[in-house]
């Protein structure tokens, strides 16, 4: 039985990830390494709980000899590195903890790995240390073209600054130690158990709650959008059968202004849930520093090497979304007190 660590379990992608691969596979265990910040919630994982082959641990990334002991005690295949401060806002508010988190932190899984993996500059057979990433890394794109993996890193926040760096401490570990990784680059997800402090679940949130629609700028900002499961199935290909060393883009061709996600999720909720809910709720606010106009991901190479590709059309994906988050207030509720304006 392969054995993953997953870090940063307990948060919106990597609890759709552990769920999935539970669904998917029968003969693995995952260990679920989650600090619980205010993003990290147990609840998203309330069907797997009891499952025999999952394991939760509360523990910090950062902290050196936990992470090492945990190595020590399971027999570790692959890591998955969901683990991050990711909120652009909170970024440009405090900095050091995004730097912490997504650098040290991953800084710290990378020296462990190695450790438990590398005998005499050998290294064990079937490991591998995956780094999930984002688009952002590559900066901004005016109205034309998209990022490929090719794309050189021009990160424009604190916050994809730093996944900018702990990607190239991923990259450097292979180039120097010859360390079997792969580093995966998604656009924008969206669906069930995502922290309502992102723009999705906050619209929601926001529309049932009769509360105005925070919208930066003019709302043209653009953004490649990809259902969760989607992004799901594309780690577990990458982790199976992507080349060592290897960057992977992972995005939807889903690109939408965000004032189009605002006013298609009021127009379903108004027809739908309560026809009060409606286009004044809209409220354009200051926008934020340096940010991005454009993001749109070229999946060609994931596509043509591994045969991804997404199941689900951004239609479907919000519909299924919208519906998730009506049937699941109570969750919205608990989780919504940290949430901000996007």
């Amino acid at each position: 039985m392969k054995t993953y660590l997953i870090t940063g379990g307990a948060g919106f992608i990597g609890s759709n990830f552990i769920i999935y691969m539970l669904k998917k596979y029968q003969d693995i265990n995952i260990i679920n390494m989650d600090k619980l910040t205010y993003a990290g919630n147990l609840e998203n994982l309330k069907s797997v709980c009891s499952d025999e082959r999952y394991t939760f641990i509360q523990q910090d990334i950062c902290d050196k000899d936990l992470v090492k002991s945990v190595f020590k005690k399971y027999e570790i295949d692959y890591v998955v590195n969901f683990a991050a401060e990711s909120h652009v806002d909170r970024s440009i508010a405090m900095p050091d903890i995004f730097v912490k988190t997504n650098v040290i932190g991953t800084l710290n899984l990378l020296n462990c790995a190695k450790e438990a993996w590398q005998i005499n500059e050998a290294w064990k057979s079937g490991v591998k240390f995956l780094q999930v990433s984002t688009d952002e890394v590559y900066g901004s794109l005016g109205e034309d073209g998209y990022f490929s993996e090719s794309t050189p890193l021009d990160p424009r926040s604190p916050y994809s600054a730093s996944k900018a760096s702990s990607d190239m401490m991923v990259k450097a570990y292979n180039d120097t130690y010859n360390m079997p990784i792969n580093i995966t680059r998604c656009s924008n997800n969206y669906g069930p158990y995502q922290f309502p402090e992102k723009l999705i679940p906050l619209l929601i949130n926001n529309c049932i709650n009769h509360k105005a629609l925070p919208v930066y700028g003019d709302g043209l900002n653009v953004r490649d959008w990809l259902y969760v499961e989607d992004h799901c199935k594309a780690i577990d290909m990458v982790i199976t059968n992507g080349k060592t060393g290897e960057v992977y883009n992972i995005g939807g061709h889903n690109e939408k202004k965000n004032i189009h996600i605002v006013k298609n999720i009021i127009k379903y909720l108004n027809e739908n849930y309560d026809s009060s809910i409606t286009e004044s709720l809209i409220a354009y606010v200051e926008d934020r520093k340096g940010h991005d106009r454009r993001y749109a991901i070229d999946p060609s190479k994931i596509k043509e090497e591994l045969g991804w590709y997404p199941d689900t059309s951004f239609e479907q994906g919000i519909k299924k979304t919208i519906k998730w988050y009506l049937d699941n207030i109570e969750w919205m509720n608990n989780a919504a007190a940290g949430a901000s304006s996007f």
